[in-house]
């Protein structure tokens, strides 16, 4: 059931900054409102009401909309013209395809001075004999009636045959009254029996009655886990087949165009929609929890939360650095680290991020930080290898790296036993490491000067040689 609630007066008043105090103009119509309410509480400045194609099956609670001067209420359940006195300037009425049958009730509008056009076509009270003498007489102010304007001719001849009009109009009203009162005895006799039906077609468990639970926790619980996956199918198959058939046969089923048939078809519609949200839900499979650790043991790969990464290796300080692009504005506490000697995994917002490392890391000295302006998580790994320092401590470290492969090379060799090695003593003042740049440079550049040299003479060998101290020397 829809109902005007003040939410839905604001969505509709988006033109008028969803003010609604001052709305001039409100659509509701296609909103399944069964009930007239607040508008004129809300909206008092209201000149046009749109309240078409929904199920209002009474004018009410627009007494206070003085301003309303075009009232829309077509396609709706109303049955009777009435409460429309207190809308001065209700100018414009359009009631098409209601259900009015009671044709004097438009005797309330004749308090509507300004009423000047009003339109009833598609109601039962438009098939009576005489209906237009009868509303062209009864309301002298009406210019227009079901978009056809009356002419003075036109009313001056409905005055002159009004009471014979009158009285054709009161039997067929008490007809149409007799008719619409055992309408509703039979729509309230199917309404009770469809709620019994109901009752009787809700199982107690499984399909049968309170009596048959005990009989039925007999079977043992293995084989119904057995058997859980394959009932489940087909009762999904089922529920489907009757829901088909049943729908099928309420298209099929007559019935006559009454408020009531309206209200049924609207059931209908709204069961049948729960019903299929109940199925997806019933189909709906679970997701398996993701896999994060295999069988064997080996740690998979997984970003469930699509978060871009990167990892690095900080060869200076030996370690592995992990960035991973968590939402800045994300609270902290919805983030779980943990440290794995071959594998690190986040946990965000539930969701596992798991990234296998490169190499074997040390989690009790791994430290976990978020950036303050981007709001990144930055894991630092430090590796299980030697640490390696950077400055006064490098020579060191080259010495025993020296020192190792030159006792290697001496375990290889095979020497005759009882023979010792003699190692000469070197002063340590004068250790140091190679320089490379050096070593490198002379091989470069050595060659390129050698070759480009010319070739000297020396003073002995050329007789025609002398040596003028003003000629500066060669280079």
């Amino acid at each position: 059931m829809g109902r005007i609630t003040e939410d839905l007066i604001r969505r509709n008043a988006e033109h008028n900054d969803c003010v609604i105090f001052s709305l001039e103009e409100l659509s509701l119509h296609q909103q399944e409102i069964e009930r007239l309410e607040h508008i004129d509480k809300w909206c008092r400045d209201l000149k046009i009401l749109y309240l078409q194609n929904n199920l209002i099956g009474k004018i009410e609670n627009v007494s206070k909309l003085k301003k309303l001067e075009y009232l829309n209420l077509a396609l709706n359940n109303i049955e009777k013209i009435e409460n429309l006195e207190g809308c001065e300037g209700l100018a414009k009425l359009d009631l098409t395809v209601n259900f009015i049958g009671e044709l004097s009730s438009i005797k309330s509008l004749q308090h509507n001075i300004h009423l000047k056009e009003l339109f009833l076509m598609g109601n039962p009270c438009a098939d009576f004999d005489g209906y237009r003498q009868f509303v062209v007489v009864t309301l002298q102010q009406l210019k227009w009636l079901d978009g056809k304007e009356i002419e003075r001719s036109e009313r001056i001849q409905a005055l002159q045959n009004y009471p014979a009009v009158e009285q054709q109009i009161r039997e067929q009203e008490k007809a149409y009254c007799l008719r619409r009162a055992r309408e509703k005895a039979e729509a309230q006799r199917k309404l009770e029996e469809e709620h019994e039906n109901e009752k009787r077609s809700s199982p107690g468990f499984n399909g049968r009655w309170y009596t048959d639970i005990y009989p039925a926790l007999s079977f043992s619980t293995e084989s119904k886990n057995h058997l859980q996956a394959p009932e489940i199918q087909a009762e999904h198959k089922t529920d489907k087949l009757d829901a088909c058939d049943d729908d099928l046969a309420f298209w099929n089923k007559p019935s006559l165009f009454t408020p009531e048939s309206r209200l049924e078809t609207l059931r209908h519609v709204e069961k049948q929609r729960k019903a299929e949200e109940k199925l997806s839900e019933k189909k709906k499979n679970v997701r398996p929890p993701r896999t994060l650790v295999t069988e064997h043991g080996k740690a998979l790969n997984v970003n469930e939360p699509k978060l871009d990464f990167s990892l690095k290796d900080d060869e200076k300080r030996n370690q592995l650095v992990l960035d991973l692009a968590v939402y800045r504005y994300m609270d902290t506490s919805l983030i779980e680290v943990d440290v794995q000697p071959t594998y690190v995994r986040v946990m965000v917002k539930g969701k596992p991020f798991q990234l296998v490392l490169p190499a074997e890391v040390r989690p009790d000295s791994s430290s976990a930080k978020r950036s303050q302006t981007t709001g990144h998580l930055v894991i630092c790994m430090p590796k299980v290898e030697e640490v390696i320092t950077v400055g006064g401590r490098a020579s060191k470290s080259v010495k025993t790296s020296l020192d190792n492969s030159r006792e290697q090379t001496h375990k290889r060799c095979h020497l005759p036993r009882g023979k010792q090695i003699e190692k000469l003593e070197v002063d340590p003042s004068k250790h140091s490491c190679p320089d490379v740049t050096t070593i490198v440079r002379e091989k470069k550049h050595a060659p390129r000067r050698l070759g480009c040299e010319p070739k000297i003479v020396s003073n002995e060998e050329d007789p025609d040689f002398e040596d003028n101290p003003e000629v500066p020397p060669l280079i």
